[in-house]
């Protein structure tokens, strides 16, 4: 286990989430999964109660909790892109597979987690600063999945 890892807790879905993002994402894994080596108030032998995984590269573990605690955006996954290919394939897995579409890049997958898909290139005019930068953000807050070809465009002018 590394010497700083993000919990992210579930509900009871925790091994179901962490395969999902290990087959959406490159630089990601299923490790050890945790089960209960007896009876528990909440559950029983054998119950999964926690995952270790990697998103990304980002060593992480899903831990079987309960319902006590909801995912909001105050935490959220956020998935460098390169090319509108890439950001749609995420796109489309997390919000094709019983998730949500928010705004300018943000959307929730079934389990509630948040993520940003956010392509380089919308980073990269919002880091440049002047009127390319407000032209960016401006054509950010139309959308919902970022538009690479339209963010382009507004940097330009």
């Amino acid at each position: 286990m590394a010497k700083n890892t993000i919990c992210v807790w579930y509900d009871k879905d925790a091994e179901a989430a962490a395969r999902f993002y290990a087959a959406t994402f490159p630089d990601s894994a299923v490790g050890a999964v945790i089960r209960a080596l007896g009876d528990y108030p909440d559950g029983k032998q054998g119950d999964v109660l926690v995952v270790e995984f990697t998103v990304a590269g980002i060593p992480c573990i899903g831990l079987n909790g309960g319902p006590a605690f909801k995912h909001n955006e105050a935490f959220s996954f956020q998935i460098a892109t390169d090319t509108q290919e890439e950001t749609d394939r995420y796109w489309n897995a997390i919000v094709g597979n019983g998730g949500q579409e928010s705004e300018c890049g943000w959307c929730k997958d079934k389990w509630g987690v948040s993520w940003q898909i956010t392509p380089r290139v919308l980073s990269e005019a919002l880091s440049a600063g002047g009127g390319q930068a407000k032209r960016a953000f401006d054509a950010m807050m139309t959308m919902r999945k970022i538009d690479i070809a339209a963010i382009e465009a507004a940097r330009r002018g």
